[in-house]
Formats: structure tokens, sequence, C-alpha cells
């Protein structure tokens, strides 16, 4: 390695720097830059790298590796400055980041870095980032007739902000109680329940994770969520409504990234705008909530018109939902809206099972006010291919529930807009 503050006056030209705070914390970076480059590169410092890419000496500089870790996050600015100095200068960039939050990276990428690795470094990473960056790139396409050209993506209906949407989360209060397959269907029976005048309905998946609406339905993540997620403020709600997807052109899909992110990557206050814009554009907004409980689960509590609870007829169930109603109280939050959903509920004929679900309900002191039959394997063959039970098994006993239950959330919804107009 060749340090960049004590070349002599006529040193031989390197070809690349590692710029970070401290490079000694990247020793598998030195190793494979030495592996790849010899003698023939240096090593800055980020305020060095700005006095450095301005002198003459940088002109032979072939990229810069930008090094850095959790410790950077709070200082960005430098990195950044960085990394518009060296495009400014014609020098390509590669990121090599070491458990940097994923906002921060799609922040960096942004800017212009032309290649990313992760830190540790497999095997050959920094030499195949390299060769990408070092491969010219192919020509643009020549021009097509203006006649030709495709159109831009606009939203399938006008953005008008003329709706007061009712908010419908959907919240497993235990793994596997089947939150996502109702949360999908349910959004899918509202936006059929009334063919002559079909309510515009939004799903969105907020488990930012794990989320398996999209899977459900057969659709791709698109990068307009991560986007959407990550730069929340300059949103407005065109945009928002192009992130959707349309699923058979009458539900609109608000899918989860297709990278697993933290669920507390977009605060509450800008969730809570994400949701309004729906809210002001559709008649229904369902939401697939994760199961964990985060800083903008009151958010969507506040917002909702009714947060239905998932539970099963089992311990689990009946103690988390214990935990949940008793942190909702400790915070003063409004638990009253929550409405409990007995999924693979017993059969009508099986009175053992029907007695302890009422005794269940009895001791935790609370109403379940939907009980929802075990579909069977239909269920899971529905959500591998991709399809609404009402398209794969329509007289399927859990889908007769559902449409049931959408049907009467419309009725109530149009009585509501009724008499508000009277």
């Amino acid at each position: 390695m060749t340090s960049v503050a004590t070349l002599h006056p006529e040193p031989a030209p390197i070809s690349a720097c590692t710029v970070s705070r401290d490079v000694q914390n990247f020793e598998l970076l030195i190793d494979d830059m030495e592996r790849e480059l010899g003698e023939a590169w240096g090593d800055l410092g980020f305020d060095d790298a700005l006095i450095f890419l301005d002198q003459p000496e940088a002109k032979t500089l072939e990229f810069i590796a930008i090094a850095v870790d959790a410790q950077d996050e709070g200082d960005l600015s430098r990195i950044s400055a960085v990394i518009r100095a060296a495009r400014g200068h014609g020098v390509k960039v590669i990121l090599v980041a070491n458990q940097i939050s994923p906002v921060a990276l799609h922040q960096l990428m942004r800017l212009g870095a032309d290649d990313f690795v992760p830190y540790p470094l497999p095997d050959g990473a920094l030499r195949e980032a390299i060769e990408r960056i070092r491969t010219p790139a192919a020509p643009p396409p020549a021009a097509a007739p203006a006649a030709a050209a495709e159109p831009e993506e606009r939203p399938a209906f006008k953005v008008k902000g003329d709706r007061q949407g009712v908010l419908l989360p959907v919240h497993g209060l235990a793994g596997g109680t089947g939150a996502s397959t109702f949360a999908t269907n349910l959004a899918w029976e509202l936006a059929g329940a009334d063919p002559k005048d079909p309510p515009r309905v939004c799903l969105m998946d907020l488990d930012f994770q794990f989320g398996s609406v999209g899977t459900y339905l057969d659709l791709p993540r698109k990068e307009a969520v991560f986007e959407m997620l990550t730069d929340p403020q300059s949103a407005d709600s065109e945009s928002l409504v192009k992130s959707m997807q349309s699923f058979n052109d009458r539900l609109f899909v608000f899918t989860a990234p297709a990278d697993m992110l933290p669920l507390d990557i977009i605060t509450g206050e800008d969730l809570g705008t994400l949701i309004d814009m729906a809210l002001a554009n559709f008649d229904f907004v369902v939401i697939d909530m994760p199961t964990t409980v985060i800083a903008w689960t009151e958010a969507v509590l506040t917002r909702a018109h009714v947060y239905f609870a998932m539970i099963e007829l089992d311990l689990r169930s009946a103690q988390n939902t214990l935990r949940f109603v008793r942190a909702l109280k400790a915070e003063a939050l409004p638990h009253e809206k929550l409405r409990y959903v007995l999924n693979r509920a017993p059969k009508f004929t099986d009175l053992s099972a029907k007695s302890r679900v009422k005794r269940m309900a009895e001791s935790l002191e609370i109403a379940i006010e939907v009980q929802l039959p075990d579909g069977g394997a239909q269920v899971t063959q529905a959500n591998d291919h991709g399809l609404p039970l009402s398209e794969s098994a329509p007289k399927n006993p859990l889908r007769k529930e559902v449409q049931k239950l959408a049907r009467s959330l419309h009725d109530l919804n149009k009585a509501a807009e009724s008499a508000g107009k009277a």
C-alpha cells in the first residue's frame, strides 16, 4: 500500500484509493486491494480525499473504494461530499459497507456510487466489482419514434383526494393465525362487494421483513415501494398510487419491499402521512400488519375504524391477547377498536370446542365477533397459486365467511355515508 500523504515528488502513479475513517477496521479490504492492485493504491481519510481529488495526481485514479460502517452513519454528509467530488472528476466509486442501515446505503448509492460490496468481503467480490466498473457501458439504444414511445406509467384512476376511506388493519396476535390470508381475501371481497358500483380498495403490506401479500396475489415487488418507505417526505398521492400494483384491475396493492428491511425504517409520522393519502383516494384501505408491535403501530391504530386482531383457540393466542391489551391500556391507546377474529373456529357440531371458545372469551373479557372456519388445504393451494379463494375455491367455507363479512362492512359504510349526507 502506498500512503498518499508520503508520496515522493515523482511517485509511481496510483490507480485507486481506499477512503475511510480508519482503513485498519477493514483488514480484508486491505488484503484484497493488495491482491488486485499490488502497490498501485493509496489510503485516504474523508477530509484528505476531498483535497486529493482536486490535485493533479488524482487524474490517474481509476476508482476509489469508500469503506463505511455503522459509526459513519452519523456523518454521511462528509461521505456524500467525497462521492460527489469523485463523480465530478470522473472517478468511479465502489462502496464497501459493513452493517449500515438500508436507508443510509440507499442514500449513498443514489448519490452515484457505481457498485456496492458488503463487508466482510466475500471471496472475489472486490475483483468482480472492479471488473464491472471497468466494463464499458452498453451504448444507449437508438431513440424510437415519438409515436412509438412508451407512455409514462400513470395511476389507473385520477388521483383527486376526494375519498374518506375506511381503515381496516389486520394484526395476527400469534404466528400462523392466518392474518395475511384474511387481509388479502377481505380486501379482494371488498373490491367486489358491489358489482354495479365497486368500491376502490387498497391493500397495504406493512410487514417489511416477511410480508406475503405479494406472494398470495402473485405480484412482483416494485423498487418504488422501497423508495416510498425510505423517502416518504417527497411522496405525494400520485406517487403513492403509482407505487402500487393492480390485481385483476380491481384491487390496488402496496406490496412489501423486495429486500428485508428493519420495521422502524419509517417513522409513525411519515407512515401516518402515507396512510392519510391512501384514505383520501380509496374507499377501503386494508393493512396487513406485522406481528411485532412497534413505534408506528400507534399511527395505524389511532386512524383505524376497526382493528382486526386474529387469534386461534390456543393458549399462546390467549396469553398474547392479554399482553396486547395490557400494552395498549398502559399507553392509553384506543383498545376498544379491537375486533377479535377467531381463525380455524370449531364446527357447529363440535360442542366441546364451542364451549372452549366461550370460556376463552369470558376469561379474556373480550367478545369474539367473527369466527372463521378452517378452509383446509384449499387455502394453502390458493396462496401458493397467487389467487384469492374466490378465484380458486369459491365454495370454500372460509371464503364464504370472508365474503359475508366484506358485504357487511360495505353495507355499513354505505349506510354511514347516506346518514352523513342526510
